[in-house]
């Protein structure tokens, strides 16, 4: 009997819930886009319930391909989101559980949707497009409701614009009407004008019965050959005192046969689409072989470039090889000689050849066109069946390890990750289809370019989830930012509760004045401002600023261990020393530096940023050696305050 860990069920009880959530939410909210796509088709059309409610759910099942990945990628991130957010995360971690153990059981049930993606792709997603698209093009052709407004011309009747200027609906009666006939064509019109009317439907509702009272008929006519010195012009006038007119106009429901899209790409499965993409290259390889055969054999001044010999009852063509002239023939002088007459006709005739021969190969070249264009598109569906399956497995292992990451569970973040990365996977997929349509790509390439970008990034924070990397660590991040733009970084401290290495005065003196004194050593062998080649070519010592930054350090580590809040908060005064790489852009390499200063476009504006920074560090170190001063005087109990405050304000 098979046993199942409690680890697998507890995950598997975690995220199946939250899976079948967001696919539903997904699912809807794709639904929702697609009927406000398509609402103006669907609305006044007097459609039945039922034929609305199968166009949806054959919608929905065409839209799992678009909702699968989103709620994959959104339940695995509220999933292990909630386990990091609730310590439970780190509490298996604690028991010596890894987090490949923990995402097992959801990879195992990833790989099996993916697999159920795959058939489903195949299998259920051809017969879904097919009824919907037919359902669509049905409802299309499907003639609205007739609602005529009041004051404004009505013309969804075909052939047809009527206007009315007031209704009583208690009554169904039209009044002050006014009909134009263009059903016969523009130039015949007829116009109707009536006092009032009513507006009803054959019982077969194939056709309107428009019933007139009070009213006159004014129809132009064709012309019937007339008597001379007439006019042709026919026009009829009548005044009625009620009258019928009958207009075509179906108002059913006529569902298309699926015929005709089971013949289109969306309607087929691998087998159908990959022997028609081998018969549609057969064609257009057979195509282009009888271009080139027909090029050929073409004949150039009027000497085939082929011979037929026939040997033994088999049929060849042979080079006509080189054609040897007695003499060289000048074409240009043998055309001057022509009479003007007989030149303009020969050159009319070549003009014409030619042009029929562009012609002719510009025709067979659009209808290679269309056909590799058919090509692409069922090579863009057979491997859009693929990239669903990947695109779900590529979505869990990027919201799991994220989830795990960021630590947080419910709606909130997870959304708000979810949709930034779906819109990105979206634009660069949509891109790349584009590309593989229109033939600028190769339709692997297009396709698959989605998945080419988003492998390496779930491959990545799988990785750094697993090793427990802080890649969404703000301090870290800002460390790096701090450290190429040089931004000021300041110290904090606080009081210990319990404190084992007591700090011993003479010590801490002893340490200030040795600090102190490298300091005021660092800014003697530094006065001034650099020229811009010792810069390039030498800058700052590096090894010197490490080793100043890792004594100020020790400093205020020690000094940490004090009960003295004024020693802890003069602690927090020593300013951090930054080791930025614009001290010393070459780190001491001559001839890097050397063609460093040559290029000035770039040696220059480093130059300007670098004595900024410079400016920074000895500003940063001279404060370190007045702060030790300080340190001293407190230690000293000798520390003058409205001294330091002075000094500070000036």
């Amino acid at each position: 009997m098979l046993k199942i860990k409690k680890l697998y069920l507890f995950m598997l009880s975690r995220f199946l819930p939250r899976f079948l959530m967001t696919f539903c939410i997904c699912l809807f909210i794709v639904i929702m886009q697609f009927l406000w796509k398509y609402i103006d088709e669907l609305v006044g059309k007097g459609l039945s319930v039922d034929v609305i409610a199968e166009l949806f759910f054959y919608a929905a099942l065409s839209m799992v391909p678009l909702a699968l990945p989103l709620s994959i990628l959104l339940a695995a991130l509220m999933t292990f989101g909630d386990l990091g957010e609730h310590i439970e995360l780190t509490a298996l971690k604690s028991s010596g559980i890894s987090l490949t153990t923990i995402m097992k059981p959801l990879a195992v049930l990833m790989t099996l949707v993916a697999i159920g993606a795959f058939f489903f792709q195949d299998i259920v997603l051809p017969h879904s497009q097919v009824k919907m698209w037919t359902l669509m093009f049905s409802m299309r052709q499907t003639s609205p409701t007739l609602d005529i407004p009041e004051g404004a011309v009505y013309s969804q009747i075909p052939g047809y614009n009527i206007y009315v200027k007031r209704k009583d609906k208690d009554r169904d009666m039209l009044y002050n009407m006014l009909i134009y006939d263009v059903s016969q064509g523009s130039m015949f019109p007829r116009i109707v004008a009536a006092d009032s009317g009513r507006l009803s439907m054959t019982e077969d509702k194939r056709h309107l019965v428009l019933t007139l009272y009070k009213g006159s008929w004014y129809e132009e006519m064709k012309g019937g050959g007339g008597v001379s010195g007439m006019s042709n012009e026919l026009y009829r006038r009548e005044s009625f005192h009620d009258k019928e007119i009958l207009i075509p106009y179906d108002a059913n429901f006529t569902r298309m046969d699926d015929d005709a899209m089971k013949s289109q790409y969306v309607g087929k499965n691998i087998t159908q689409l990959q022997h028609t993409i081998d018969s549609v290259r057969i064609r257009v390889d057979s195509a282009a072989s009888v271009i080139i055969e027909k090029m050929r054999t073409q004949p150039v001044c009027g000497v085939p470039p082929f011979r037929t010999m026939v040997n033994e009852g088999k049929t060849t063509l042979q080079p006509t090889g080189e054609v040897q002239l007695d003499k060289p023939i000048d074409l240009d002088q043998l055309i001057k000689d022509l009479p003007s007459a007989e030149q303009q006709q020969l050159v009319n005739q070549a003009l014409m050849r030619t042009t029929t021969a562009m012609q002719d190969t510009q025709f067979q070249g659009y209808a290679i066109n269309d056909d590799n264009f058919i090509i692409r598109r069922h090579q863009i569906e057979l491997m859009k069946k693929f990239t669903l399956s990947l695109a779900c497995l590529i979505f869990f292992f990027i919201g799991a390890p994220l989830g795990a990451i960021i630590r947080k569970g419910g709606l909130g973040m997870p959304i708000v990750i979810s949709v930034i990365l779906f819109i990105f996977y979206y634009m660069i997929d949509n891109s790349g289809y584009k590309l593989a349509r229109d033939g600028r790509w190769p339709v692997w390439q297009g396709i698959w370019l989605s998945s080419a970008v988003l492998l390496p990034l779930g491959i990545f924070l799988t990785h750094k989830a697993v090793n427990d990397s802080a890649v969404f660590n703000p301090d870290a991040w800002l460390n790096i930012l701090r450290r190429f733009t040089g931004l000021h970084q300041t110290r904090k401290l606080e009081a210990k509760e319990v404190i084992i290495n007591e700090v011993d005065n003479a010590t801490a003196i002893a340490m200030a004045q040795s600090l102190k004194a490298n300091c005021l050593q660092f800014l003697d062998s530094h006065p001034g401002r650099q020229r811009y080649l010792d810069y390039c070519r030498q800058g700052y010592d590096k090894a010197a600023i490490k080793s100043l930054a890792e004594q100020v350090d020790s400093v205020v580590d020690y000094l940490s261990n004090s009960r003295d809040q004024m020693v802890l908060n003069k602690a927090m005064d020593f300013p951090v020393i930054r080791q930025l790489l614009t001290y010393s852009p070459s780190s001491g390499n001559q001839k890097l530096g050397t063609a460093l200063a040559v290029l000035f476009p770039i040696g220059l504006p480093l130059w300007l940023v670098g004595m900024r920074h410079q400016k920074n560090l000895k500003r940063d170190i001279g404060l370190t050696a007045k702060t030790c001063d300080q340190l001293i005087a407190i230690v000293n109990d000798e520390y003058d305050r409205e001294m330091e405050y002075m000094e500070n304000k000036e």
